[in-house]
């Protein structure tokens, strides 16, 4: 069970597009040395997704907030705000909660480091990192974030972790043979379980 200090909420895109950064994004998490959850983790038709979702914020003392996927979709001409919507509550409770939830921290993601000017400009202050789509982008980011959580904790480069993710990558399909799952139709948990015996198996 991982604690809410190692706890790390990600609030992104699920769509198979998204897919590779998610899985970096999952990777540095771990490899940084904390826990990602995600509301993908719990699949309970009795539960209400948004209850879900606010009960995995507040369970997590950090959020790593992809909001990247606003454009139009183009079977509905609407774009998704689930991202943003997310962020907000994560920024509600960090701002209105307990002494806990006042110490939440939260790294902001995006395509491009200042599109988000243009659909969401109250959140200008913040410290927001482009990935422009490259799984290996976010890693950075999220470890050079990660890097100033904790004083006294020295965390690789985040050119040595997305190394790490290269070789993970390529181990992936070869530990799902030997499984007897397949890559495409991996979910979140299992995907993660995979991750956690990886690094346990290559320690740094």
């Amino acid at each position: 069970m991982a604690s809410y200090e190692d706890s790390v909420f990600i609030n992104c895109p699920f769509d198979s597009e998204y897919r590779v950064i998610f899985y970096a994004l999952v990777f540095a998490v771990h490899d940084c040395g904390y826990i990602a959850r995600c509301a993908l983790e719990i699949d309970d038709s009795g539960i209400v997704r948004i209850q879900k979702i606010e009960q995995i914020i507040a369970d997590c003392r950090f959020g790593i907030h992809d909001i990247c996927r606003v454009e139009a979709d183009s079977r509905t001409r609407l774009p998704r705000f689930n991202m943003p919507l997310e962020l907000g509550l994560f920024l509600g409770v960090k701002r209105y909660g307990n002494k806990r939830q006042k110490a939440k921290s939260c790294k902001i993601l995006d395509t491009d480091k200042y599109r988000f000017q243009k659909f969401c400009s109250d959140i200008s202050g913040q410290d927001i990192s482009a990935h422009n789509g490259d799984p290996e982008a976010a890693i950075k980011a999220v470890r050079n974030w990660f890097g100033k959580t904790r004083r006294n904790v020295l965390i690789p480069s985040g050119s040595k972790l997305a190394e790490r993710y290269r070789k993970f990558q390529n181990d992936l399909p070869i530990l799902c043979q030997s499984l007897k799952l397949t890559v495409a139709e991996l979910t979140f948990l299992d995907f993660q379980n995979i991750l956690v015996e990886w690094l346990r198996a290559n320690p740094w």
